[in-house]
């Protein structure tokens, strides 16, 4: 299922061009994230496109600067639980905290970092504490074009070279995704059918708070830490 909805993703988005990473972004920068994609399509349409590169730099950040608005609204309203769900009680506050410290390059440097950085968080903070929508969009705005703008230059630089890649190592590439999709799914039975439940029933035996989605290898790192502390 995620091979398919990638090939799908990817499939008319090329069809499309820049409409269609408009659609593609309003998706990517919503609470469904899809990572990468939009900045390896961007990279693919400007490769193609000669002259043009700076068009898709523009439709990617329209794309993107929509849907992040969509997320940042409806985290204003009950955004807060649903956030704390998704990373956590612990992370959420953190992320409250760094917010406070300076919310508009909070929002400029996760709008310019490529995957894996995590970007709905960075999208839902502002709305939940209601910063105003002016600076929020301008900051999304501005770290996205630079990213953007920066994929449809490597596109556009090397081009030849990056759709020459692609037409070689299509089918090498497309098995990989099936067995990432594979990898995926075995993982995330073995999380939420035995990893999940168990953690959560430590923690409640252990009068913890539990987890919502509980980070597996957290606990260990923290125990490291403590241990660390207590002997320096």
């Amino acid at each position: 299922m995620p091979t398919f909805l990638a090939g799908s993703l990817t499939g008319w988005t090329l069809r499309l061009g820049g409409p269609g990473l408009i659609l593609l972004a309003l998706i990517d920068n919503s609470v469904i994230p899809v990572p990468g994609s939009q900045d390896a399509l961007t990279i693919i349409l400007a490769a193609r496109s000669g002259p043009w590169w700076p068009y898709y730099a523009v439709m990617s950040t329209i794309g993107a600067v929509i849907g992040g608005y969509i997320t940042y609204r409806l985290a204003e309203k009950g955004g807060e639980e649903a956030l704390e769900r998704r990373i956590g009680k612990k992370r959420a506050q953190k992320a409250y905290k760094e917010f406070e410290k300076g919310g508009f390059a909070t929002v400029f440097i996760g709008a310019l970092l490529p995957p894996p950085f995590p970007i709905v968080p960075v999208l839902m903070v502002p709305g939940i504490m209601q910063y105003p929508p002016k600076k929020f969009l301008g900051a999304l705005a501005a770290g996205r074009f630079l990213r953007y703008s920066i994929d449809a230059y490597i596109g556009h630089r090397f081009g030849d070279a990056i759709l020459g890649f692609f037409a070689q190592y299509y089918q090498p590439l497309l098995y990989a995704l099936l067995s990432l999709a594979v990898l995926g799914g075995v993982a995330a039975v073995v999380y939420f059918k035995w990893y999940r439940p168990k953690r959560q029933l430590q923690e409640r035996a252990a009068g913890e708070q539990v987890e919502e989605f509980p980070i597996p290898g957290k606990r260990k790192l923290a125990e490291q830490e403590s241990r660390g502390g207590k002997s320096a």
